[in-house]
């Protein structure tokens, strides 16, 4: 219980006279939270309305690849399913939440062929269908923002302003995909006209960029009604495919902005490793600016220190997170003389509570490095509020450099340094790319892929910009095979054996590669004794890839590790889903019967080499 008295002197700062008024504020405040951010339990359907008896919730969910629009189920909770019966459309899902501006936040599965979507404010579908392997997306396609609808435009012209995504980096069937929308809603006067279009301000799927920007012009095909609103319910399309969801996150962004208004500055010439005494100094230039901005008359080219004074304007309380960013040389922020951002370096952030007012804030910026521009950007989020810039939107960047990247339109080998998403550098990595858009990395060193991805090729100019340090990125969606690599063949005393972490005593060598007439490579190398060829190319259909091992003189004691994951499942003869149904192993032979086992944490997946071992890598 909250001791009043104690804390009565403080409170009286901030406008709180009594219990009564204060109970009020910590209402409010949990109030703004909660609606800012919610989570959709899914212990039940509660948070929609009125759901049809095709929407249900489960613990478990597994598609067949085989079987279009099949989904199975097991009991629990956590997961959203629609289950429509056999041909019989099912009914769409509203969310009782109703959101203008919003980030949604989600995960996926869909069964083989099926289609779904999302519909925002009930009007505006980002598509949700099986567009596995395609290489040339279209707006109907997955991610895809579908087209709008208009019945008197002349045959095959009815579908207008639907917008494909940049590339395809959808996953398989029973796979969960990731989805990230940043949705800003239509903006009306007060007398109700719209004054701005709805935008898509970004949509990532599986951790790809592919819609930024997009302008809706106005409600796409199927949408609940063809008007517009400043708030409307989720909508999930539910009367055409099988498909589940979890983990929904929706943030909505409902506050109103603060403001930061009567913006003086002084200029002071000259390097400034700490603050100065500014009663002592006389600066060299002052005036106001209609904001804050580095965009000011007097500003030196080289070293100098600008110090900024204003009001920050509160309209709600909240927790207010702001972000500093100076070009050059260190920035600081202080509001109500209270110091928020220290100085450190060309980025700062840092928090602070505050109540509905008026604060004063100071920002310095020193800048010391002859080369950079003058910029400066400050920006400032709260749970209900989308992070937003509060200063000069019109500001040099800090690098310009035009990216360079290589795409895949044949075979195509590069040679670099590359970072493993929640691993170490791989130094002597080789990309491989083709036309398929499936392409995959692998390590000289162990002597096996580790990892693979769907999209575009690589992103270069880590490894050639100016000095460079060597490195590629993949520009896809990456699945990762492991992000701790060892050597893919072991000699075991059994198959419970430890797997080594290093080389010795292996006898290792990698002997490169050869390409063939297409320029696909086959990679060798020695070890144990024995010639081992590592073959890989891309599954028909852009399914994945294929990998044959095959080894000279195989002992009884070598074991090829295929797959490492925090779980590994056999859903039928020969095949296995990897991880939180990250990706699907499937052997040539199913009678290989590989060994699932656990090690240190992980689960394994090995099999006793063979004269020549194949099997698919599915995602």
């Amino acid at each position: 219980m909250l001791r009043w008295n104690k804390f009565r002197p403080k409170l009286k700062q901030l406008g709180v006279y009594d219990r009564r008024t204060l109970v009020l504020i910590l209402s409010i405040g949990s109030c703004q939270q909660m609606m800012a951010q919610n989570k959709l339990p899914l212990t039940d359907l509660s948070a929609f309305q009125e759901p049809a008896a095709n929407w249900r919730i489960a613990g478990g969910v597994k598609a067949d690849l085989q079987q279009n629009n099949l989904l199975q189920t097991t009991a629990g909770t956590g997961i959203l399913v629609n289950l429509p019966e056999k041909n019989a459309h099912g009914k769409d899902l509203f969310s009782t939440i109703q959101h203008g501006d919003l980030d949604l936040e989600l995960d996926y599965l869909m069964a083989k062929g099926s289609n779904s979507g999302i519909y925002l404010q009930g009007r505006y579908e980002i598509q949700l269908l099986d567009s596995w392997g395609i290489t040339a997306p279209s707006a109907s396609d997955n991610g895809g923002i579908y087209q709008r609808w208009d019945d008197s435009k002349p045959e095959g012209q009815q579908g207008y302003d639907g917008h494909a995504p940049r590339q395809n980096v959808s996953r398989a069937p029973g796979l969960w995909q990731h989805m990230k929308i940043a949705f800003q809603a239509p903006r009306f006067d007060a007398a109700g006209n719209k004054i701005a279009d709805a935008v898509i301000l970004k949509l990532e799927l599986n951790g790809v960029t592919i819609q930024e920007n997009v302008v809706l012009s106005g409600p796409t095909r199927g949408a609940v009604q063809n008007n517009e609103v400043a708030s409307g319910p989720l909508r999930i399309q539910g009367d055409h495919g099988t498909v589940a969801f979890r983990n929904i996150v929706i943030n909505n962004y409902s506050a109103p902005k603060p403001t930061l208004q009567d913006i003086k500055y002084s200029i002071y010439k000259g390097r400034f490793d700490k603050q100065p005494d500014f009663a002592a100094l006389k600066p060299v230039a002052s005036g106001t600016a209609a904001q804050l901005s580095p965009n000011i008359t007097g500003l030196p080219d080289n070293e100098f220190l600008v110090r900024y004074t204003g009001t920050l304007s509160v309209k709600s309380a909240g927790n207010y997170g702001f972000n500093l960013h100076t070009s050059g040389g260190p920035g600081q922020l202080k509001i109500n003389n209270q110091t928020i951002i220290t100085p450190r370096g060309w980025d700062g952030n840092g928090n602070i509570e505050l109540q509905p007012g008026n604060y004063p804030v100071e920002v310095l910026y020193a800048k010391n490095t002859d080369w950079a521009k003058a910029s400066l950007t400050l920006s400032v989020k709260e749970a209900g509020i989308r992070e937003f810039v509060i200063s000069d939107a019109n500001v040099p960047a800090d690098d310009p450099t035009d990216p360079i990247l290589v795409t895949a339109n044949e075979n195509t080998v590069l040679r670099s340094f590359m970072d493993v998403r929640g691993g170490k550098r791989v130094v002597h990595a080789i990309s491989v790319g083709g036309p398929a858009k499936v392409h995959y990395t692998y390590d000289m060193d162990n002597g096996l892929p580790i990892q693979v991805w769907r999209g575009e090729f690589l992103n270069t100019t880590p490894m050639w910009h100016d000095r460079g340090d060597g490195s590629s990125r993949p520009m896809g969606t990456i699945q990762v095979l492991t992000n701790q690599p060892a050597l893919a063949i072991e000699k075991l005393s059994g198959k419970d054996a430890a797997w080594s972490a290093d080389t010795t005593g292996t006898a290792y060598r990698p002997t490169g590669y050869a390409l063939d007439e297409t320029g696909k490579p086959t990679f060798r190398y020695n070890i144990y004794g024995t010639a081992v060829t590592d073959d890989i190319s891309v599954l028909p259909e852009n399914q994945g890839i294929h990998r044959t091992v095959t080894v000279a003189q195989p002992a009884s004691d070598l074991y090829l590790r295929i797959a490492v994951g925090d779980s590994i499942e056999q859903v039928s003869p020969g095949l296995y889903v990897i991880g939180d149904k990250s990706y699907y192993v499937k052997m040539d032979d199913a009678k290989a019967n590989p060994i699932i086992r656990n090690q240190n944490g992980r689960a394994e997946l090995i099999v006793p080499v063979q004269a020549k071992t194949g099997y698919a890598v599915i995602f």
